[in-house]
């Protein structure tokens, strides 16, 4: 996803340049002024407020708008990103913005800033007025409106540059130079977005063989928990003593350590683009950790898929596996699979059916070969990664 500002004073062709970054990047458009008119002609409740308040000389209050802007950015869970024509205008709407898109579980990428000198404004608005048939269209308005576009947005300028978020670009080139210059920033923008996968299906669905084809064709890294914990242990840092240490009393890892692995494996992970979870998250309390996680180093999960396999294929494959070197501690004996097996129905089923509450799970076919199988996990990430990007 990505939500970007669109600055400029009247005239800087903000109206032009937004028409075709909507299309380009799938994006949805919020105008206040639209949005308003939308919801008075629709009848709404936001909307009969902001009519009669409107009807008595009054301007719509920040909690109005913001109100507006939330149902239109929920009603959208599936769109690529959001581009935020004239808002905030002020800010205090800033700060607005920045607490709206953290309650929403995102963020705005950044604030563009077309900048054109007054006189080529009033020009190019003396121009439009021509044939526009506007009636502030002509000077005396004009500049009325550009000295308060100037007073009311330097500093919502000052509050996203300081936050390093805002770009200045020069709005007087032509629709198709400007054009360039917003795409250059906005494809930075995107590149910084990192795609996060996670992995769910029965033990013995090929999730782990698969997440590491999948880490090593896409640049992602592979985070397993229980290939970090063996690491750890092998490296013989106090985590891996403290690991071992339950693994001999038969105590189960503590989430602490898990969380603190996957920290450090996502911290040192330098010029990867995203991740592969396998294994994690098990829990719900587990999916709440690893959102959290992400959103501390400015990220999310992308996309989840749940690789599907019959019961009864599973439990021969665990079965054979049993008698390989590839064999897992509960692959010991059918009691010990079976209990496995209902483990991760009573635990992490729940959280595959907690993320199809929140966004789309794909479940792919996890029978088949392995390059058939791989084959549809493909196809699957690279629709998402064009999506992200």
């Amino acid at each position: 996803m990505i939500n970007i500002a669109l600055f400029g004073p009247p005239g800087a062709g903000k109206g032009t340049q937004s028409a075709y970054l909507v299309e380009r990047f799938n994006l949805i458009y919020i105008s206040t002024g639209e949005m308003l008119r939308r919801e008075m002609a629709a009848g709404s409740k936001l909307g009969e407020q902001a009519r009669d308040i409107i009807a008595s000389g009054g301007l719509v209050s920040d909690e109005i708008i913001v109100q507006i802007i939330e149902k239109t950015i929920t009603e959208n869970p599936q769109a690529a990103g959001f581009l935020f024509d004239g808002f905030p205008r002020t800010f205090i709407q800033a700060y607005i913005l920045d607490g709206l898109m953290m309650k929403l579980n995102t963020s705005l990428n950044c604030l563009i800033n077309l900048k054109i000198p007054e006189e080529v404004s009033v020009s190019r608005l003396l121009e439009r007025g021509k044939t526009s048939g506007r009636l502030d269209d002509n000077e005396t308005v004009i500049r009325n409106r550009l000295r308060e576009y100037h007073e009311k947005t330097l500093p919502v300028l000052q509050f996203y540059r300081d936050k390093g978020q805002q770009h200045d670009i020069d709005g007087t080139g032509s629709v198709e130079q400007v054009r360039a210059d917003i795409v250059r920033i906005l494809q930075q923008e995107l590149d910084k977005n990192l795609f996060n996968l996670v992995l769910f299906g029965y033990p013995g669905a090929g999730r782990g063989s698969q997440g590491i084809a999948l880490a090593e064709k896409f640049g992602l890294e592979y985070v397993a928990t229980g290939r970090m914990l063996d690491e750890e242990i092998h490296s013989g840092s106090e985590t891996g003593r403290e690991i071992a240490a339950l693994y001999e009393n038969g105590e189960l890892v503590t989430d602490e350590i898990v969380v603190r692995l996957i920290e450090k494996k996502i911290a040192n992970a330098n010029g990867v683009k995203g991740f592969v979870f396998k294994g994690f998250p098990r829990t719900l309390v587990q999916s709440y950790i690893l959102d959290g996680l992400l959103r501390k180093h400015g990220s999310g999960v992308s996309m989840v898929i749940d690789v599907a396999v019959p019961l009864l294929e599973v439990v021969q494959r665990l079965d054979a596996r049993s008698r390989t070197d590839r064999r897992m501690p509960y692959d010991s004996s059918t009691d010990r699979i079976v209990k496995r097996l209902r483990e991760h129905e009573n635990k992490t089923v729940p959280v595959i059916d907690n993320y199809r509450k929140q966004r789309e799970v794909l479940t792919i076919d996890g029978t088949g070969t392995f390059d058939e199988v791989f084959g549809r996990l493909c196809h699957a990430v690279e629709d998402g990664i064009r999506t992200l990007r």
